[in-house]
């Protein structure tokens, strides 16, 4: 399906992004993942397989930004598909959220993905496919996550606007609205396996599915909006939420 791709995920070390670009790689792309952490990079390397193309970037720095494309550039020539992937979640109630918190969620979730796409639209071929990442959250009212819902919204308004921005250039930019899923960002620290486990069927059953959502079903997602069975989508937001904003 992909035969030929090449493709860039940010965030590609762990959990989403991580099953992303596993599956991409089925398809036939080529792959390239970006994340913080060297060493979790290089074990996402080593589990992804060869010929995976890893880069440490901060989505909050416009300089490594530009730096991650180059080495994209430089390593397939161009792009055709690109996954905004890099994100945190964290609950920010009113009363306590500090001005720190509030940059490094709005930073890392806004800033991020704007100026990403930016350092990446050079090099995207006409007929490429961005894909943003988005979140339930921004379609209902949940307390305590107002910045972390507000976030997500300015994704799903960016995958409109920015859409249309590149309409010219024939590059189609999509959501996907992951629910609850299954993956390391909703493990605590020294948070036992039961008490992981406890949790895990607690926020399942708040989906009328009634579990968490796996990395993979996102990922196939993803997948479809990256290969040219979306190509009649623009500026869409597919919802893969076990039915938690719908019913």
């Amino acid at each position: 399906m992909l035969t030929g791709k090449t493709a860039l995920i940010t965030g590609g070390n762990s959990g989403i992004g991580l099953a992303t670009a596993q599956k991409l790689l089925e398809q036939g792309a080529r792959v390239a993942i970006t994340g913080r952490d060297a060493e979790k990079l290089e074990q996402a390397r080593r589990a992804l397989g060869p010929g995976v193309i890893t880069v440490v970037a901060d989505v909050r720095s416009r300089e490594q930004l530009r730096q991650m494309a180059a080495t994209v550039e430089q390593a397939f020539g161009g792009l055709d598909i690109f996954f905004a992937n890099a994100g945190v979640a964290f609950g920010t109630p009113l009363s306590s959220t500090t001005e720190e918190r509030y940059d490094e969620l709005m930073d890392i979730n806004v800033k991020g993905v704007f100026f990403s796409v930016q350092a990446v639209e050079p090099i995207m071929r006409p007929g490429g496919a961005i894909i943003l990442s988005t979140s339930w959250l921004n379609q209902v009212g949940a307390p305590g996550r107002a910045l972390l819902s507000a976030s997500k919204a300015a994704v799903r308004s960016f995958a409109r606007t920015l859409s249309a921005e590149l309409l010219e250039r024939r590059i189609r930019v999509n959501a996907v609205s992951p629910g609850a899923i299954e993956t390391p960002i909703h493990h605590q620290p020294n948070q036992s396996v039961e008490a992981y486990r406890a949790y895990a069927e607690r926020v399942g059953a708040q989906a009328p599915i009634g579990r968490m959502g796996r990395a993979e079903e996102i990922a196939a997602a993803v997948l479809f909006l990256a290969s040219d069975a979306s190509s009649y989508m623009l500026g869409a937001e597919m919802v893969v939420d076990g039915g938690r904003a719908q019913l």
